[in-house]
């Protein structure tokens, strides 16, 4: 038979059964070292601001500040501060990926290669938990000289920290698709994820507030994420752990449905 009369047939695309693992881990890797890369920024900033919060509410006040249920002050303020930069900074990745993604006509980037959403969802959000776990775990050293910090239960801390660096991280994947520009993306920022943290009982008891907020800050889901990471090291929650847990728990589920839906659907993203 003659070589040239046989078809040229082109070649076929990757099959892949199940979950495309090397698709996930290039995207998660993609994540990782991206705020890697400039960890002046990610990394060593987030503890500057951590210290200096430290210097002010523990520092300028020692003496004043009386111990809060027999923990020092500092001991009570620390968990506060390390798992604020866990909150900030797992929103921060996945919310900038995906804007500057968009702003710069890049998104194709991520819509081109064989990822479905589950792929998608997964390598951005635990991406952000990455750096809001690394982030916290670096704050948790340097405030150690401040602050005696003893985990009392270990459960807590790894449950409650690695839920609030992945709650954090889907909703910056929502705020990054619905996002068009920075400006939206600031006023998430500053209207809601920092009013919310710092209404949630990270420098105080919440049971100190007047009324109405008092009770509304038992509606705040960052208030249970604070305290049950808190309670992980002084053994001492002012709110239901167990109120705690399944909220943490609910809020992933509902978060990971959401974001799927948005990728599944193209939400802003193939207009």
């Amino acid at each position: 038979m003659n070589p040239q009369s046989e078809a040229v047939v082109p070649p076929q695309p990757r099959d892949y059964q199940g979950f495309n693992w090397a698709g996930f881990s290039t995207l998660y890797l993609r994540e990782v070292r991206r705020f890697w890369k400039v960890g002046t920024q990610t990394l060593a900033a987030p503890v500057v601001t951590a210290l200096l919060y430290m210097m002010v509410f523990v520092v300028a006040v020692r003496g004043a500040a009386p111990p809060v249920h027999g923990t020092a002050f500092a001991t009570f303020v620390a968990p506060g501060l390390i798992m604020m930069s866990i909150l900030n900074n797992a929103f921060a990745n996945s919310s900038s990926s995906l804007l500057q993604a968009k702003f710069n006509g890049l998104i194709g980037d991520f819509l081109t290669p064989p990822l479905t959403p589950i792929e998608h969802v997964s390598a951005f959000a635990l991406g952000a938990a990455t750096r809001g776990v690394l982030v916290g775990a670096v704050t948790w050293a340097a405030v150690l000289p401040f602050a005696h910090l003893p985990v009392t239960h270990i459960w807590a801390v790894l449950y409650f920290g690695i839920g609030a660096a992945l709650i954090l991280g889907l909703l910056g994947i929502m705020a990054g698709l619905w996002a068009e520009k920075f400006d939206h993306m600031a006023a998430v920022t500053n209207f809601v994820i920092m009013p919310m943290t710092f209404l949630s009982g990270t420098f105080y008891l919440v049971d100190r507030l007047p009324e109405p907020f008092r009770s509304a800050s038992h509606f705040n889901p960052f208030f249970y994420l604070i305290d049950g990471f808190r309670y992980g090291f002084i053994g001492h929650a002012e709110g239901s752990l167990i109120t705690g847990v399944g909220m943490t728990a609910g809020i992933i589920v509902a978060f990971t449905f959401l974001c799927l839906w948005m990728f599944e659907t193209g939400y802003k993203l193939k207009t």
